[in-house]
Parts: C-alpha cells; sequence; structure tokens
C-alpha cells in the first residue's frame, strides 16, 4: 500500500510550488482544494446535503453559487462547523477512491515509481475529518513578508486583507509542532536538496 504525504502550509508559503516539485519526480498529487471544489459540481447527494443547511438558494441554476455560500459560512460560525462536517468527509471519501486508483495503477505497472502519494491541503491539520488520514506531515514554511508580498502580486488584494487572512490561519509554529518534516520555501534555503531528501525518506 502507497503511503500519504500531507502537504499543508498558510497561504503565501509556496506549497503549491513545492507540491510540483514532487509531482515532477513522480509523484501523484491530490489537489484538496480543486477537487472539493469539483465535487460541489459533481456529487447531487453532496449538494443536497449543502442545501439543507445553507438554504435553497445556494443553488442557482443547478449551480452551486460560490458567492452565496461564503457569505454564509464565514458569517456564521456554527453553519460554517455543520457545512465542514457535511464536506470534509465526503473530500476523504473522494481522497481513499483516487488514491485506491493509484495504487491499482502502480500494481499494474503503469503509476510510477513513487511509493507514496501527496494530499496537498491548507487546512489538513486544522480540519479533524483530514487530520490523520496522511502517514505524514510536510510544512512548508516561509517569512510573513515574502507571504505578504507573493499574494499581493497574485491576488489584487491588500496588505491589510492579506495579514487578516493570515490572522485566521495556524501559526506556523503549530503547524510544525504537529508536523514531520519542514521545508523553508524563501529565497536562502534550495528547494530541491529539501525535496528531494523528504522524496527519499518517504520511498525508504
Amino acid at each position: 500500500m502507497m503511503r500519504t504525504l500531507a502537504v499543508t502550509g498558510g497561504i503565501g508559503s509556496g506549497k503549491s510550488y513545492v507540491v510540483r516539485m514532487f509531482a515532477a519526480l513522480g509523484v501523484p498529487v491530490y489537489d484538496a482544494d480543486s477537487r472539493t471544489k469539483g465535487l460541489y459540481g459533481s456529487d447531487p447527494e453532496l449538494l443536497a446535503s449543502l442545501q439543507s443547511i445553507l438554504g435553497q438558494d445556494l443553488v442557482r441554476d443547478g449551480v452551486l453559487d460560490r458567492q452565496y455560500m461564503a457569505s454564509r459560512i464565514f458569517s456564521d460560525r456554527d453553519i460554517l462547523s455543520r457545512v465542514e462536517a457535511v464536506v470534509f468527509p465526503r473530500v476523504l471519501r473522494d481522497f481513499m477512491a483516487w488514491k485506491n486508483a493509484r495504487e491499482m495503477e502502480v500494481a499494474a505497472g503503469s503509476g510510477g515509481n513513487a511509493g507514496f502519494v501527496i494530499m496537498e491541503s491548507a487546512l489538513y491539520l486544522e480540519k479533524p475529518a483530514l487530520a490523520g488520514s496522511a502517514d505524514k506531515v510536510l510544512t512548508v514554511v516561509c517569512p510573513v513578508e515574502t507571504r505578504v508580498e507573493r499574494v499581493m502580486i497574485r491576488s489584487g488584494m491588500t496588505r491589510a486583507q492579506v495579514l487578516e487572512r493570515m490572522s485566521n490561519q495556524w501559526s506556523d509554529a503549530r503547524r510544525i509542532s504537529l508536523s514531520d518534516f519542514t521545508v523553508v520555501s524563501d529565497f536562502s534555503h534550495p528547494l530541491l536538496p529539501q525535496v528531494y531528501d523528504i522524496y527519499l525518506k518517504m520511498n525508504v
């Protein structure tokens, strides 16, 4: 059975870039964020469950209204908790099905040489439904100012908006305390040696 490496990190940490380096080494990657968005459009049962919590206006012309959903869940922590209780177990089931398919590919000789898969999730450690599903955890860290600059450039958000978003996430220290590996994604520590070292350790 292939092992799972969860890769997490705060906004602007460089997590996705690190994951792409693992992918270049042949490691299959499950992007929890994009897969979750995909489930909103492909899982009628999930949509129905979310409508029961958020109301019929959640779906317009058969499509989930993300703006409406965001306005409801971020203004009410109780609703957010109820939504997460529905969404994250469904994401985990999707991940396990995806992982099983990758294992079948490897068994058939068409899945490459990696002995593990990656679950990329910014919220992996923060959500009980996901935490514990991986064999090892990698946290990507980066100085705050670099993170702020990265996010401002790519998103158009203001500095205040980025800092507010960061304040709602776990600190790097908290993530690191629960992680097996740490990658420093700045301009002083070469990434490839860090990534390749972890790649070798995961394949032992």
